[in-house]
């Protein structure tokens, strides 16, 4: 006969029952644990002394009623078998800054490392729909993020998310994904190498249960959670009502940093971002940028100026514009549209410039209209 289970882990599993129930959120939740003296008190509670509590209904006590214990240890042996955790407000594992805003999961399920949901922060979104600036400007400041010690967070969705995942993992670095679906389902299907990865080399987070499939409705509600666990938010690239955005409106509505990479005024992805700008957030033009909201400096690497050739090895007769670009150049590679956005020229004299540096043997083309100094 197997062993009884131990106390919490029967608690947690009627904690678990509970907030299954349609209707029961984590408001509901703590009036009956502190109604009943726990979980499963409230399990088994009389269906009038359940209507009674306030913010109840026959209806509401009806559904806790329904409850059954089984339910939640399904979860747990779920949970056990991929190798996942769960956490409860008020446990210490339970992300602190996550516990600020004003509505905490009342579950949050872990897979992979945990401890990260304690480090310093920022969280990169942006467009499935994304240009080869975006990708190049989220790779950046990913990598950049993720060398100076802090964890990159993002939606695990295709498009820039994944990219900031990835340039995370590349840099060697800390990187968690929330989901909007529960463990056991890859979603998109394009992005189970990733999952596999982030859950055995970072961690993945969402407050749905097991074999939960994503809805329409669990994307908004991941998206406060991305913001919540992050020190700041950057906006990468973002159409007019795309959920970057709405990720974004979180982060203030929380009350954290919100930054934004400004791009070309021609581009749709780059729209939502520069309104943002125009009102009033920061631009994030350096990794130094981002890093500052955490409170962290930039690896050297990173820092901006530094990453530069020096001026004293540029040639003397170079134009205005030539040495506009040389100032805006780094020896990582960068977009043209990044380019334009940056020195404020026409793209046509900074193609032509480029042009004119590359055949100098100044600057070097990489794929995908990307630059760099040879």
């Amino acid at each position: 006969m197997a062993a009884p289970a131990r106390p919490r882990d029967d608690e947690l599993a009627a904690y678990l029952a509970l907030s299954q129930v349609p209707g029961i959120g984590a408001v509901r939740l703590r009036t009956l644990v502190a109604a009943f003296g726990g979980a499963g008190g409230a399990l088994v509670a009389p269906q009038g002394a359940l209507a009674a509590l306030p913010g109840f209904g026959p209806a509401a006590a009806a559904a806790v009623r329904g409850a059954r214990r089984r339910t939640g240890e399904q979860i747990l042996e779920a949970l056990e078998r991929v190798g996942a955790d769960v956490f409860l407000p008020g446990d210490a594992g339970y992300p602190p800054l996550l516990a600020e805003i004003g509505e905490p999961p009342a579950v949050l399920y872990t897979w992979g490392d945990a401890r990260l949901l304690a480090r310093p922060a920022a969280a990169l979104v942006g467009s499935r729909d994304h240009s080869p600036y975006g990708a190049e400007a989220a790779r950046l400041l990913a990598s950049g993020v993720a060398r100076a010690g802090a964890v990159v967070v993002s939606g695990m969705a295709r498009g820039l998310d994944a990219v900031a995942h990835q340039a995370a993992l590349d840099a060697g670095g800390a990187t968690v994904g929330v989901l909007g679906n529960g463990f056991g389902v890859i979603y998109p299907a394009a992005n189970r190498q990733l999952y596999e990865d982030v859950a055995a080399h970072g961690c993945l987070v969402t407050e749905l249960p097991p074999g939960e499939r994503p809805r329409v409705s669990t994307f908004p509600r991941r998206n406060r959670i991305i913001a919540g666990l992050a020190g700041v938010t950057v906006v990468v690239e973002a159409a007019v009502g795309s959920g970057a955005l709405i990720t974004a409106d979180c982060a203030l509505d929380q009350g954290r940093s919100v930054l934004a990479v400004p791009g070309p005024i021609t581009s749709p992805t780059s729209t939502g971002c520069n309104k943002l700008i125009q009102q009033g957030a920061k631009p994030a033009l350096t990794v130094a940028d981002v890093l500052e909201e955490l409170g962290l400096a930039a690896p050297a690497a990173d820092a901006g100026p530094a990453a530069r050739a020096p001026a004293a090895a540029w040639p003397s007769d170079l134009s205005d514009v030539q040495r506009s670009l040389c100032e805006s150049i780094g020896n990582a590679p960068a977009h043209i549209d990044a380019l334009v956005n940056v020195t404020g020229l026409d793209s046509g004299d900074v193609l032509a410039a480029l042009t004119e540096l590359e055949l100098r043997g100044l600057v070097v083309q990489k794929p995908g209209m990307m630059f760099q100094f040879a």
